[in-house]
């Protein structure tokens, strides 16, 4: 197509195809394609991150309602009577976990003491075993044999004694009390004292002549 432009008459070559009609039309449309696109993208991201953040609302939720339920304390509401906050759920959930630690260390520990009783138990179990074995192999021993309760009373003899001695011994401080201690057992718990002491409860009960 010609055209006449200007006073010059000069002619301008003015020459548009429908080839470069029809790609402009299409860059257009690929550039909407795109944008529609590139929207969808971002709504899905947005869709995703907003059930993403959902899903950890509620497990949170969830969380401190266990802990309410768990926790004794956390049952509890305030005299508003609205439930605790989560901050309060939490430092209650602490102070209770601590208690229950502390539960179990003294647990452990009268555990560990009820051993040491059983242990010393058994031993003196043996002991007192061993001491009836010999006592049945003396030849007319049965006949001296003395009951429970008068041999209860002889221990408890011996030990009156021994604790009356033992007031002599300091207690204001550890450097006395374990000098006081070391003297009180050279003094009243050597072979001859104890077997004088001993010698002393029996006439006092009038099982020796």
């Amino acid at each position: 197509m010609y055209s006449r432009c200007g006073s010059s008459g000069s002619i301008q070559n003015i020459h548009q195809t429908p080839s470069s009609s029809n790609h402009n039309s299409e860059d257009e449309d690929d550039s909407g394609d795109n944008k529609a696109s590139a929207l969808s993208f971002k709504e899905r991201r947005r869709e995703a991150h907003t059930q993403a953040e959902q899903k950890r609302r509620d497990a949170i939720k969830k969380g401190y309602d266990s802990l309410q339920e768990l926790v004794p304390t956390c049952q509890q509401t305030d005299a508003s009577g609205y439930k605790p906050s989560k901050a309060t759920v939490l430092q209650k959930s602490i102070d209770y976990i601590q208690y229950l630690l502390q539960q179990r260390r003294r647990q452990e520990e009268e555990r560990n003491a009820l051993r040491k009783d059983v242990v010393a138990l058994r031993i003196m179990q043996a002991n007192y075993e061993q001491i009836v074995k010999a006592q049945h192999s003396v030849p007319g021993h049965s006949e001296q044999r003395l009951t429970d309760q008068e041999k209860f009373q002889v221990f408890q003899g011996i030990m009156d004694k021994l604790f009356e001695s033992f007031e002599s011994v300091t207690t204001n401080n550890f450097g006395e009390f374990s000098a006081g201690v070391f003297n009180w057992l050279e003094e009243y718990c050597k072979p001859q004292s104890l077997r004088t002491l001993v010698h002393g409860v029996l006439r006092e009960q009038s099982y020796t002549p």
